[in-house]
């Protein structure tokens, strides 16, 4: 298939004891064998907070962690019941001094109801982690038993946070209405090794 950046990702795996992190593991080990050639990135759940299996995926070497935070703590309980704000923090600090050469990556929703105030903090936040590259894409309701779209934000409100993010440190931000957490994933991980990157999406 000649790839060059795999993105391995799942759903939540509570069912299991240690929350799928053996998979993703054996999964960054089984391309590594595959196609030394390629960069792997991860993105996982929180795995509940449990560090062994945190460990268990960043010791199988991917070369990007992400994470996603998805919105500001005032509407995490309301967006994200089954997880934790904080708790997601830490996971992003755990792989930030687990491996200090590995990319650090997160993403969060805006049109959920969020201040710009709110999401600067979020980002302020995601920066006190050591997280390198940042996703803020617009949220859209899956089905009418999700939250609703409080609002769609402007293609400006975008710039403006691309460019916030990268005043704030940022190496890399993709920030637009279609932006998603694997959005140009290979771009990004590129651009992290380099000098501060900031793309908008239209």
């Amino acid at each position: 298939m000649r790839l060059r950046h795999v993105v391995v990702t799942a759903v939540a795996r509570d069912d299991l004891q240690d929350g799928g992190s053996g998979h993703f593991a054996a999964t960054v080990r089984a391309i590594r064998v595959a196609v030394p050639e390629a960069s792997v990135e991860v993105l996982t759940p929180d795995f509940k907070g449990e560090e062994r299996s945190l460990d268990a995926v960043l010791s199988a070497g991917p070369d990007v962690f992400n994470h996603n935070l998805e919105t500001v703590p005032r509407l995490s309980c309301l967006v994200r019941p089954q997880a934790s704000y904080e708790r997601s923090l830490d996971v992003l600090r755990r792989a930030r001094a687990w491996r200090p050469s590995v990319v650090v990556k997160s993403g969060i929703m805006v049109g959920l109801g969020e201040t710009p105030p709110e999401v600067r903090a979020a980002m302020d936040d995601l920066r006190a982690t050591g997280c390198d590259v940042l996703t803020i894409g617009q949220y859209l309701q899956p089905t009418r038993a999700h939250l609703p779209v409080v609002e769609y934000v402007s293609p400006a409100r975008f710039v403006e946070y691309a460019t916030l993010g990268r005043t704030l440190g940022f190496r890399h931000v993709a920030a637009g209405p279609f932006v998603r957490s694997s959005y140009q994933a290979e771009e990004s991980f590129t651009a992290s090794d380099h000098v501060q990157q900031t793309s908008v999406s239209e």
